[in-house]
């Protein structure tokens, strides 16, 4: 048991990751660098690593990933008390191909992860109850019907002892259909506080195409902040009926792997220490801007010091 709980706790599938060491097809690569991934333990890094204490819920296998994922955890400073270990489970895993202008495409091994066999016992629910953010992606409800039983039973906990929720849908359309995605994506953004969808995956679950409308879509499902992430043109924040427009950070992008993710994690950070909505989206989108300088999900997440030296944010 941690000596303090952690202020963000999140909840989901991690990975491991093979980043191809070259442009081109999965077919043609020929080396791979080893890292980690998996969108809420991407979150959880980034949000440890802009200032907050963070927690990871997951179930990994007893494997030689399941162990080099929970000391990433221990290394960074995420606390895993409610990792489970499950025997004999195989730890899900992928690879990232890049084909130019910080382009990727992702090949997944996870069938039958330990993590797709969450319940909802394995629901800290006191740890819920004393974080100040719960954090659920769409990755989370889609890789398994109890993982998604274990999401909904999270957010209900958190809503129940007024911890806020965060939720980014991060729909991917392989993992299940789309009409299920779109029923369990509106009603998640229903139990959220704050709603972090793309504008990808936004049109596709709402039906609407301009940012603006994709924006009121879920805003209209009643959380108090919605943040549309849309790569190189910034992000829309909406709050307290107000839209504004965040503009990119500018960099020159080489993977954009997990950059969503390290906004997740950065905007509930700062926005934990004290910032405003609009302060923390672009103390965000500058983390973001920077994850995409280097290879992989996890090694290219700035630290708080970073950030602030880019956007020349100190205070």
């Amino acid at each position: 048991m941690p000596a303090t709980d952690p202020a963000v706790l999140s909840m989901g599938e991690p990975l491991l990751e093979f980043n191809a060491a070259a442009e081109g097809t999965l077919e043609s690569s020929t080396a791979f660098l080893a890292g980690f991934g998996g969108d809420t333990s991407n979150m959880a890094i980034a949000a440890r690593r802009s200032g907050a204490s963070t927690g990871y819920v997951t179930r990994v296998g007893d494997d030689a990933f399941g162990r080099a994922l929970t000391d990433l955890w221990q290394r960074e400073g995420v606390d895993t008390t409610h990792v489970v270990t499950e025997p004999g489970g195989e730890t899900g895993s992928y690879f990232i191909t890049r084909h130019g202008d910080g382009q990727h495409a992702f090949t997944y091994r996870r069938a039958g992860s330990p993590a797709s066999r969450l319940t909802p016992a394995d629901v800290p629910e006191r740890a819920v109850a004393a974080a100040e953010l719960l954090h659920i992606s769409g990755i989370t409800q889609a890789v398994g019907p109890s993982a998604c039983d274990a999401a909904f039973h999270a957010m209900e906990t958190a809503r129940a002892h007024s911890t806020l929720v965060s939720y980014d849908p991060n729909h991917r359309p392989a993992l299940w259909p789309a009409a299920r995605a779109r029923a369990i994506v509106m009603r998640s953004a229903e139990l959220a506080d704050i709603v972090l969808p793309n504008l990808n995956e936004g049109r596709l679950l709402t039906g609407v195409h301009e940012p603006a409308d994709v924006l009121a879509a879920f805003a209209g499902r009643g959380p108090a902040i919605v943040v549309l992430k849309m790569g190189a043109d910034g992000v829309l924040l909406g709050e307290e009926g107000r839209t504004t427009h965040v503009p990119a950070h500018r960099v020159v992008p080489t993977d954009a792997t997990g950059a969503g993710d390290t906004f997740d994690g950065a905007f509930a950070a700062r926005l934990l220490d004290g910032d405003s909505p609009l302060e923390a989206a672009r103390y965000a989108v500058i983390a973001a801007a920077l994850t995409t300088t280097g290879h992989g999900a996890v090694g290219p997440i700035p630290n708080r010091e970073a950030v602030l030296q880019a956007g020349d944010l100190r205070r």
